[in-house]
Order: C-alpha cells, then structure tokens, then sequence
C-alpha cells in the first residue's frame, strides 16, 4: 500500500510537488530537520535523488519535493491528472530507508477518468 500517493496539480507539474502534512511521519530522514534527501527508485530501477523539506509558510508543515522533481516530471512526462505514489522500501541493516516512487497516468475516454499503471 502507497504511504504517499497525489493527483497532481498544475504546481506539483511546473514547480514542486507539495504533499499533504499527514504524510511528514512517513519520512524519518526529515526528524529534527528541515531539510534532506529522499532517495527512490522507480519501476524501470532508475534512481531518483529529490530534495526534500518542510514548508513553514503554512500554518502547518507540509513537506515538499524540489530538486530533483522537475527532472523526474519531465523524464516521465507527467501531466496534469496523473498520479505519483511512493511506497516504503524494506529496510535492510545500516542502509538509508529507501522509497520505490510508481507513476499512475490519467486517462479518458469518453469523458471518463481511467487509471493507467506505469
């Protein structure tokens, strides 16, 4: 089951993927810190580097992908409607908690919104 998964938006396209807060639990590497690294891996085994931080803007703190987004939106050519989903990773002895991020296109057909793995 994905612990983070969002339909994106036209910022979470062009700028920087936003999450909801309930999901800052579910990146360790951020405790005490407002800044760090979330490292990936996709379905074809590519490894993805993003930064990521929280937003102190907001009334509450959200945490948010930035460096390394944009290169991944534009490499999967996401668009507006699709969905990213990331899943933990098991965690093996002295290694880094490692994510799996999994892409899920947007599709329609006669005015209805199908899913489509990718």
């Amino acid at each position: 089951m994905a612990i983070v998964s969002k339909q994106l938006k036209k910022t979470d396209i062009e700028k920087r993927l936003t999450l909801p807060r309930e999901f800052l639990r579910c990146f360790p590497s951020l405790a005490g810190n407002h800044v760090g690294t979330l490292k990936a891996r996709d379905e074809s085994g590519h490894h993805w580097a993003f930064q990521i931080y929280t937003c102190k803007r907001m009334r509450y703190s959200r945490p948010v992908l930035t460096r390394g987004w944009r290169q991944f939106v534009c490499t999967k050519k996401l668009t507006i409607g699709d969905k990213v989903e990331f899943y933990k990773e098991e965690e093996e002895e002295g290694e880094a908690v490692m994510y799996r991020v999994r892409v899920v296109r947007a599709v329609k057909i006669l005015g209805y919104v199908l899913e489509s793995r990718f």
